[in-house]
């Protein structure tokens, strides 16, 4: 069932956070590495642990799930095969107000989780409110296609730049980035002149401070 009504975008911060998993599959499993790439501190409570849990850097309960099993985690992802305790799961999270991700069951969540393109710290999330997934991961694929490492480098250009102006004591409110995105930096970062880029972006900034 998809979500009903628009969702709020967050980027949530979990990094030495205590999360827990529910479930033991190829799912459960995904979320967890999901969650590690992140930081976050994971627990899994599992019936029967898989053999992808068996590398993870994760503490692991091979036990069900039991009422009260929530309690100290800021963050649930309820995986199991089973949608009356996935079910079970999201009314403690509910209660307790702990945000909770049932996998495959939005009607089941608090939150819900985008696919995913990551380009080092450049992210960008795609999601269809669980109406199709294949679209949102099909969407994914093109985006991935167009994200080359060209990107990383424009990031690293404006960056350095951006942290300049601050250190200089001028705004970088008032600079017209979006001007400047919409010129030829990033063919010029992708023919490999660079140093060209960010001479150009330095004659932008001196411009529009005067």
């Amino acid at each position: 069932m998809p979500v009903d009504g628009d969702q709020y975008p967050v980027n949530l911060i979990v990094r030495g956070k205590r999360c827990l998993v529910v479930g033991g599959g190829p799912v459960a499993a995904r979320k967890v590495a999901g969650l590690l790439a992140c930081g976050a501190e994971v627990h899994v409570i599992a019936t029967v642990p898989g053999p992808l849990l068996a590398d993870l850097p994760v503490t692991i309960e091979a036990r069900p799930y039991r009422r009260g099993d929530l309690a100290g985690y800021r963050l649930v992802i309820a995986a199991t095969n089973d949608a009356v305790v996935n079910r079970a799961i999201f009314e403690e999270a509910e209660e307790s107000r702990t945000w909770i991700n049932s996998a495959d069951d939005p009607a089941s969540c608090s939150f819900t989780l985008p696919s995913v393109v990551r380009q080092g710290p450049i992210m960008v999330t795609v999601s269809t409110g669980g109406h199709s997934p294949a679209l949102a991961a099909w969407l994914k694929r093109r985006i991935a296609d167009t994200l080359g490492p060209e990107y990383l480098v424009l990031l690293d250009v404006l960056s350095a730049a951006r942290e300049d102006l601050r250190a200089s004591g001028r705004s970088t409110e008032h600079a017209d980035w979006q001007s400047m995105l919409d010129s030829d930096m990033l063919e010029l970062i992708k023919a490999g002149q660079v140093n060209l880029a960010r001479e150009r972006l330095q004659t932008w900034l001196s411009s529009s401070s005067d």
